[in-house]
């Protein structure tokens, strides 16, 4: 459990932390922790430790407060602790001095060997930087000799992340205080399932949370809200959280659903139930389900991305109208795709997409068409720097291998918004002052040619 030692006036009181933390996560590997502390204190200065705080807190964003707002909390002084008990620490508390170290022979029998500690090799966050350095009857080794044995433990070392505060009481008091930090080492990050039949535009759409905790801490029924939006941050020198091997995966479900809301600039989700997170632990909850969502299949061929491939895309807006309309968290996007001939679900591709507002268009990409082929040349091109002008013309290829007819979007991007389009095969959309489009059929084993001429006025 989470230690609060609290001592004033020659008098120590340990007591335990508030049940149930408040977590907010960020995902953008950071959260925002808040805890209920009781605090006894004492008329004068009191001194307090809390062992309950995470291995990558930002010591100066720590509030201490009364929620109540009644008792005024007088934080003299703060330090932070994170260099926690290992041999390498207490190694490098005892350099410059001797040392016994067991070394056992091939039966196993211990014999003690008296070193001195010349250079302990210990850098905090960064342990095995450096090779030991130990002197041993007057010779140098660049290696322990054994297993040391340390005295008992001092202060000078904790067994966990410590906080210690000097708090200021002008009278003696009680009161459940809330402790609030930004930490490093969690993370979460949304991903969606799209699930579509052989045949047909429609898709149904399960979206899941994956909310990770590398902090060095655990929390146990802690309640949960996840922040979606990119949140400005001015980065700091934390070190990097250590990856243990086998991250614990669990799925969770829920008897509610996770709630949203506007907050501030961004999007907040809540998790519906309280849930323990431990250290080095990831936990996945649905949080969205749609059905019969809208997203017909757009070919699209631009040269500027692939001289020769047509992009196999999907475009559905994020409206209620078409079984969505909720703000969607970026993240990735895996298409799967019914075989009718067995039932089964084959992977067809996967993509991202970014923040996503109620009633915006989302686009995401599936993979490469096997049967649909595009080329781009230049067809001629003249100029005159007496008039300051350039034409330019442009045919692009379509082939269509497939059994079924197909439209391909042919996306064309201009150089420069002084242009002038002099000829054209075909009908086609202005996007933006530098980009058209033309929207090109093509029936089974058909080729098609679109060709443009553009003029430029260079002034």
């Amino acid at each position: 459990m989470k230690k609060l030692l609290s001592l004033g006036a020659g008098a120590m009181l340990a007591v335990t932390a508030g049940a149930q933390p408040a977590l907010t996560i960020y995902n953008q590997n950071f959260a925002v922790v808040r805890e209920r502390v009781p605090l006894d204190l004492k008329a004068g200065v009191n001194t307090v430790k809390f062992t309950g705080a995470t291995r990558m807190l930002e010591p100066d964003s720590v509030v201490l407060r009364d929620p109540a707002g009644k008792v005024t909390v007088r934080v003299l002084e703060q330090s932070y602790r994170a260099d926690t008990l290992s041999s390498g620490l207490l190694l490098s508390l005892e350099e410059g001095k001797d040392l016994d170290f067991i070394v056992r022979d091939q039966n196993g029998h211990e014999n003690l060997v008296r070193g001195k500690v010349v250079r302990s090799g210990y850098t905090p966050g960064n342990e095995g930087a450096e090779t030991p350095i130990v002197e041993v009857d007057g010779k140098l080794r660049f290696s322990l000799p054994g297993e040391p044995v340390f005295p008992a433990l001092s202060d000078e070392g904790v067994l966990k992340p410590t906080l210690t505060w000097q708090i200021g009481a002008e009278r003696a008091t009680k009161l459940e205080a809330e402790l609030g930090y930004v930490t490093g080492g969690f993370d979460w990050q949304a991903a969606y399932n799209f699930i579509a039949p052989e045949k047909g535009d429609q898709i149904d759409i399960v979206g899941w949370v994956t909310v990770s905790n590398t902090s060095g801490q655990s929390f146990n029924d802690a309640t949960v809200k996840l922040m979606a939006g990119d949140v400005n941050r001015v980065q700091p020198n934390m070190p990097q959280p250590m990856m243990g091997r086998g991250l614990k995966m669990e799925t969770f479900g829920a008897t509610a659903a996770v709630t949203e809301k506007a907050f501030d600039e961004f999007h907040l989700y809540s998790l519906p139930r309280p849930v323990t997170l431990h250290d080095r632990e990831t936990k996945q909850v649905e949080f969205m389900r749609a059905t019969g969502v809208k997203a017909p299949v757009v070919y699209v061929y631009d040269a500027t991305k692939h001289p020769t491939k047509v992009a196999v895309t999907r475009e559905f807006k994020n409206s209620e109208e078409n079984g969505l309309g909720l703000p969607l968290p970026k993240g990735r996007t895996r298409f799967y795709r019914k075989d009718d001939s067995d039932g089964r679900l084959e992977f067809v591709g996967e993509d991202t997409i970014d923040h996503t507002a109620k009633n915006e268009m989302i686009r995401v990409k599936t993979g490469d068409a096997f049967d649909l082929v595009g080329e781009r040349r230049v067809a001629d091109r003249s100029s005159s720097s007496f008039q300051g002008r350039v034409e330019q013309g442009f045919e692009i290829k379509l082939r269509n291998h497939k059994t079924e007819p197909v439209e391909v979007r042919v996306v064309e991007h201009l150089n420069g918004p002084n242009w002038q389009m002099l000829e054209k095969s075909d009908d086609f959309t202005k996007k933006d002052a530098t980009t058209i489009e033309f929207h090109v059929p093509l029936k089974p084993d058909e080729e098609r040619s679109v060709t443009y001429r553009v003029r430029y006025e260079l002034r």
